[in-house]
């Protein structure tokens, strides 16, 4: 039932590898940087490729919405010219910059007249 795979031989199947020499080492380095090169060069290649896919994208999408863009910068125009602050006499009127801040006052405690 179980046969014997040791036993199992093919004709002519004598492997007889001999470490490489000089010569071999010296091709297979050789070899090797060749095919590192044409990796990098590959790689350089299709992200090229990618970025100038993704300008282009970027640039379709920036025409395709510029009436879009303009239409939003009349509003704001629009918006800032009807919603302008009334004179007061309080003061000048605000520039549109606001400085927020916080105040931590301690009150001093009152002098006796004595001194």
């Amino acid at each position: 039932m179980f046969r014997d795979r040791s036993s199992f031989r093919v004709r002519g199947a004598h492997m007889n590898v001999q470490p490489p020499g000089f010569f071999g080492r010296v091709f297979a380095v050789i070899a090797g940087l060749v095919l590192f090169v044409l990796g990098l060069m590959f790689s350089v290649v299709i992200i090229a490729v990618a970025v100038a896919a993704g300008l282009i994208i970027w640039g379709w999408i920036w025409w395709k919405t510029r009436a879009l863009r303009q239409q939003m910068r009349e509003q704001m125009e629009a918006a800032g010219s009807t919603s302008a602050p009334e004179a007061d006499d309080e003061g000048p009127a605000p520039s549109g910059r606001v400085i927020d801040g916080e105040v931590i006052r301690a009150d001093d405690p009152p002098q006796s007249p004595g001194r």
